[in-house]
């Protein structure tokens, strides 16, 4: 027998025992191999071989290195919980935290600095902490925004309601009121006290009508009075109009002297009334 063929028979033979052992360690029960206390064990039933038991152990091992982050349980204190922030990312204190807002925030530095304490000690990350700032900075905008057309369209309102009550008289009275009004309050007051609807109390209709007739009856003080030429109301032309045409009076007698005095007062009247 020449070298090249012995070599090839003692390849032919290693094969051989190799595919015989793994044949071998096939056919063998792995859970016999396990030592008789930990036979019961759960870990272990997932394993059928020694091959797939080692891989797992060295993967295992591997992790062991790593840097783990310990999740606490129901008997964890404040600093278990203090490890675990900071390992995710929590600033070391509160003023680590720094927001991204528009120069135009509604948010103070007071509101920020008492949020940012806050985060701290629930261990917000710092892009949690800037997504919720951001979010009721927008909502507080949202809200200016509403209530700026809440107050507009209150004030239009009141000016409605109030020129078809007072007419012809609406400009003295409500220039009247506001006299009185802002030296009693002053314009702060008015602009920045609230009612409970939200409409600013310089704009509520029963506040400018309480002050117009409070202006009436202190008409002589002249920081009531302000400027303006005299006007009747809806409610004074009506009670002239009635007064003048009554049954009996001038305005229905054609032969009295100031019959047409009479009719052209009552249609003057009318029209200061229509015109208001």
């Amino acid at each position: 027998m020449d070298q090249t063929t012995a070599n090839v028979q003692s390849d032919t033979t290693a094969q051989a025992e190799v595919l015989d052992q793994s044949q071998q360690e096939q056919s063998v029960d792995f859970k016999t191999l396990i030592p008789q206390e930990y036979q019961e064990e759960k870990s272990l039933q997932n394993f059928s071989n020694m091959n797939d038991f080692v891989k797992s152990y060295l993967h295992s091992q591997k992790l062991v290195g790593a840097d783990k982050i310990p999740l606490p349980n129901k008997l964890a204190t404040k600093e278990d919980w203090d490890v675990v922030y900071s390992k995710l990312g929590r600033p070391e204190t509160a003023d680590g935290y720094k927001y991204e807002l528009p120069k135009e925030t509604k948010l103070d530095e007071a509101t920020l600095k008492n949020f940012s304490e806050e985060a701290h000690k629930l261990g917000l990350l710092p892009g949690q902490a800037q997504g919720i700032i951001k979010y009721y900075n927008n909502l507080a905008e949202q809200n200016e925004q509403s209530q700026n057309v809440n107050v507009e369209a209150s004030k239009a309102n009141a000016e409605a309601e109030l020129r078809k009550e007072f007419g012809p008289a609406y400009d003295l009275k409500i220039a009247q009121a506001r006299n009185l009004a802002v030296n009693a309050f002053g314009n702060e007051f008015l602009r920045n006290t609230k009612l409970a609807d939200g409409t600013p109390l310089g704009n509520s209709p029963e506040v400018i009508r309480a002050m117009a007739t409070l202006a009436e009856r202190m008409s002589e003080d002249s920081f009531v009075k302000g400027e303006g030429t005299a006007a009747m109301t809806v409610k004074e032309i009506d009670t002239e109009i009635e007064t003048l045409t009554q049954p009996g009076s001038a305005y229905w007698d054609k032969s009295h002297v100031n019959h047409r005095k009479a009719v052209q007062e009552v249609q003057r009247l009318y029209q200061l009334k229509d015109n208001g």
